[in-house]
């Protein structure tokens, strides 16, 4: 697969590294256009190349670059840290039509690439559906998870769990390993060398792809609810 990007220059990189050393603002506000152009920009393009790939596999998780890059500036308004700008970049591909519904997910930092899917902090009501949802069809959710793709790229389903199996179902129930997730993901971090290459572009796209029956799944019964950003990992 060709695209056209050509990867994040290293200055870009070197930019994430120096930010963690010298995160404030009197650092970050002469070396912005560093960020918006060996950053901001490369990304951009990555997101509009991913998006023509998605066409053809999730066409409804195509997006605005613009709206799918979240802000480097951190909500520190209930965080004991209060350094104001993350060390990362991230994207997210929602789903249209869905409230805090699974969407796809690919960051970079000075440490690794990122790239995933599943659905993150979960609304009670959405994870309610979620359940009900997996209760009725798990043989087919781990048929979709356990596929030897998804294995061979992600290992296996992450996520926070309960002690136990969530009120309403029966600690015997044949899901009930599924039913104790509160967070369903597949994610994984590979070397950051792959971030200054044009392979980065196949390799999300390679991702993507395999998990697109996973993030499927879990908003079939989401559907019809408004359309929200899903949260960063």
């Amino acid at each position: 697969m060709r695209s056209g990007f050509p990867g994040f220059p290293a200055e870009g990189l070197a930019f994430f590294s120096a930010l963690q050393r010298n995160n404030r603002r009197e650092w970050f506000q002469p070396r912005k256009t560093v960020y918006e152009e060996k950053l901001k920009e490369p990304m951009r393009l990555l997101v509009a190349a991913v998006n023509s790939a998605m066409k053809r596999f999730a066409p409804d998780y195509v997006t605005d670059p613009d709206k799918a890059i979240y802000r480097i500036y951190r909500d520190t308004r209930f965080s004991k840290d209060k350094t104001p700008y993350k060390n990362h970049m991230a994207v997210s591909f929602a789903r249209r039509g869905s409230k805090c519904g699974a969407g796809f997910y690919f960051s970079i930092s000075h440490k690794e690439v990122g790239i995933g899917g599943g659905i993150y902090m979960v609304e009670p009501e959405t994870l309610s559906a979620i359940r009900r949802h997996l209760a009725e069809h798990h043989d087919e959710f781990r048929k979709i998870a356990g596929a030897r793709a998804v294995r061979r790229l992600f290992t296996a389903v992450q996520g926070e769990q309960l002690t136990r199996v969530p009120k309403g179902y029966c600690s015997d129930h044949p899901a009930a390993d599924l039913l104790r997730f509160k967070q369903y993901l597949l994610y994984v971090e590979l070397p950051l060398d792959l971030a200054t290459t044009p392979s980065l572009y196949t390799e999300v796209v390679k991702h993507f792809k395999v998990i697109t029956p996973f993030i499927e799944f879990l908003n079939a019964p989401l559907r019809g609810t408004p359309a929200r950003m899903p949260a960063v990992f």
